[in-house]
């Protein structure tokens, strides 16, 4: 296995801990950069590209984020075509459907990107159906929705909430929710996300886009109430009056059964303790 990293967000500890336990060959470099992504990708056979500007500094730095994520995935689905590698899976995301006029959102829902960030996810998939249509280079497509777990970054921009709810109750503090809390997410473990990767890069049918998340919408509300009980936390949430955009989201997951055989195996409730079980362990340990 080769990863290839520029390493800007990159945590070390787990960098060294990667290059340790499965013997990962680390190469660092900038998907920008045609030379590099052509060194290396010599020899590979599957490939997953995750490269991207986050969706809040896509906003904050349009350029970059066209650069990464447009120009970077445009390297990559060339040069993978040009190394003949067997399949290309690329992590999209479920932001390019905006903002749904139903639920669940499926593959086929009106696509409505309002950011940087999801306009080039777009356009990423489009170019990496290009290259399938015209150098053959298998791929699938996966669009992610609310993707968390232990180790994500504290940035986040859709799972911010559960680790500020997090810190914030570990304090001994309510979590404090704009608005009645009415807003949805649906919540998918990163752990449930590896194995649809998997399982996009071994799967007999290729060439589709599949959604992965869980199906459940979980409100903003409903999150705090679970990490109040989860913690055992002696408070109740909080609710500041505040107008705020009340956005759902809940995934159709049936054609990842079809096409992947997978389905969520792990409850929010679940991978809920288990975010807080690994803060825990990462407050307590010496820095």
């Amino acid at each position: 296995m080769r990863v290839f990293d520029n390493l800007y967000r990159a945590d070390p500890a787990v960098v060294d801990e990667i290059d340790r336990t499965s013997g990962a060959e680390l190469v660092e470099g900038d998907v920008r950069y045609r030379a590099s992504v052509q060194r290396a990708l010599a020899g590979v056979d599957l490939v997953v590209h995750l490269a991207s500007i986050a969706i809040n500094k896509s906003v904050v730095d349009p350029e970059e984020s066209v650069e990464v994520n447009v120009v970077g995935s445009e390297n990559l689905f060339a040069a993978a075509a040009e190394a003949g590698v067997r399949r290309l899976v690329f992590a999209s995301t479920a932001s390019v459907y905006g903002e749904p006029d139903e639920l669940p959102m499926s593959e086929d829902s009106p696509l409505k990107p309002q950011t940087p960030y999801c306009i080039s996810k777009l356009a990423s998939e489009h170019l990496l159906q290009f290259y399938g249509r015209t150098k053959d280079l298998d791929w699938n497509i996966l669009r992610f929705f609310n993707v968390y777990g232990p180790g994500q970054r504290t940035d986040a921009y859709y799972t911010t909430v559960v680790l500020t709810f997090v810190e914030r109750l570990l304090r001994g503090e309510p979590p404090m929710i704009d608005g009645a809390g009415e807003q949805s997410m649906d919540f998918v473990h990163v752990r449930d996300v590896a194995r649809a990767i998997v399982l996009a890069l071994e799967s007999e049918q290729s060439r589709t886009i599949v959604n992965v998340g869980t199906g459940t919408q979980t409100t903003v509300a409903d999150l705090a109430r679970i990490l109040v009980k989860i913690v055992g936390a002696d408070v109740e949430p909080q609710f500041r009056p505040r107008d705020v955009l009340v956005s759902r989201r809940a995934a159709d997951i049936r054609r990842a059964a079809d096409v992947l055989g997978w389905k969520p195996e792990i409850g929010v409730e679940e991978g809920l303790a288990e975010v807080v079980t690994a803060t825990l362990a990462e407050r307590s340990s010496p820095s």
